[in-house]
């Protein structure tokens, strides 16, 4: 019979590789978190009016980008300490979907998984 869930150990191993990833991703997060609410020196208000134009358009693009990452950045963040609670309630590792474990290697690439390889593959298939 398969088992159903990791060992404290496993768990450990587990807990310390998350909160590595959660401790980078916070400091990237912080990181386009400054780099929204930065005003930038180099302004274009001496700048021929087309150039102008230009430059406030791409700015204004890459602050989007910007935006758009810090968001996923922070979904990332939510996602990782949800895995921490997993973990603290001994549920970590097991397939929301098959109730089985979750491969190692799948949940050491990608910690924060809530689904086997096998589950993922039938959902992507629909």
């Amino acid at each position: 019979m398969a088992d159903t869930r990791f060992s404290d150990k496993e768990l450990k191993e587990f807990e310390d590789l998350i909160n590595d990833k959660l401790s980078q991703a916070r400091s990237d997060y912080d990181q386009l978190q400054r780099s929204l609410s930065y005003e930038d020196d180099n302004r274009t208000e001496d700048t021929a009016p087309t150039f102008k134009m230009m430059e406030d358009g791409s700015d204004t693009m890459s602050r989007e980008e910007t935006a758009q990452l810090a968001a996923r950045q922070q979904k990332f963040i939510v996602s990782l300490e949800n895995a921490l609670l997993r973990i603290k309630n001994k549920t970590y590792g097991v397939c929301r979907v098959t109730g089985k474990l979750i491969q190692k290697e799948r949940l050491r690439l990608v910690p924060h998984a809530t689904m086997s390889i096998e589950a993922k593959n039938q959902q992507d298939r629909r």
